[in-house]
């Protein structure tokens, strides 16, 4: 039993290094259906898995120079602001309501996954809120633009305090079609934001005293270090497509499940 998070942990961080973002939609159903944790539980567990492999990806992307680090913070910082009150909301919330919004998330994820594998096209050619300035290559910062990125760093915030989730589900599309940042920007961007506003909705639960469990979080989150390097190491050999929809089909899976469990007895 000991070992079982360290496995599930490799697994969830393997999808995360495979598909490039959204594996950690699936840290906690793992937590809930096979270690048993309550909903409540899972979601701060899952968000230390998402910070620690996060940090790491990140900051290979930021040497990369791909992450819009100021686009980043600047939503991250929505994000870290809005994440409390999902949590409270969390609290609060009866646990078969919050099964059921994960599911919802779930088929979000799988739906997009499976629409769009393949598709590599952002908001290149529309005309988009939040505009690349070509003369600098840096975001131009309008009023406009600063509410766009605002608002998706506060939805975020609020799913990842919510759901305990990293909210990249959401971002990815999100930047897709308000910016004109190239795909791989946006995914490093998206990453950034996603370990910034986990690392400060942890912080936020341990100094509120409702702590991660760590007996699970801390070896679920190493295994997924270990899975995230593994999987970075073989995406080079498979092919990105077929990876989606692999992963887009284990979260329709999922998310099938997870409303079952939601309705079970009911």
């Amino acid at each position: 039993m000991t070992l079982l998070p360290v496995f599930l942990g490799a697994g969830v961080g393997a999808i995360m290094g495979l598909t490039g973002a959204g594996g950690g939609v699936l840290a906690v159903p793992a937590l809930v259906f096979f270690v048993g944790l309550p909903f409540t539980d899972a979601g701060p567990a899952a968000l230390v898995s998402v910070a620690v492999a996060g940090a790491i990806g990140s900051a290979e992307a930021l040497k990369r120079g791909l992450v819009r680090y100021r686009a980043a913070g600047f939503m991250a910082l929505f994000g870290v602001s809005l994440a409390p009150t999902g949590l409270r909301v969390a609290r609060v919330s009866p646990e078969r309501w919050l099964l059921v919004a994960f599911s919802v998330v779930l088929l979000i994820v799988a739906a997009r996954m499976l629409l769009k594998a393949g598709d590599d096209r952002g908001g290149l050619a529309r005309d988009v809120p939040c505009r690349m300035d070509p003369a600098t290559g840096r975001l131009r910062w309008t009023p406009i633009a600063a509410a766009t990125l605002a608002a998706i760093g506060a939805t975020a915030g609020f799913l990842t305090g919510l759901l305990g989730v990293g909210g990249g589900f959401m971002i990815v599309p999100a930047l897709r079609r308000f910016t004109d940042i190239t795909m791989q920007g946006v995914v490093a961007t998206s990453l950034a934001v996603t370990t910034l506003v986990a690392t400060g909705t942890v912080a936020t639960t341990v100094l509120h005293g409702h702590p991660p469990p760590w007996g699970v979080a801390a070896p679920f989150a190493a295994g997924a270090v270990c899975g995230m390097v593994g999987g970075r190491l073989l995406v080079r050999r498979l092919q990105a497509t077929h990876l989606q929809r692999i992963f887009g089909a284990l979260a329709a899976v999922t998310a099938v499940a997870v409303a079952f469990r939601a309705f079970q007895g009911a």
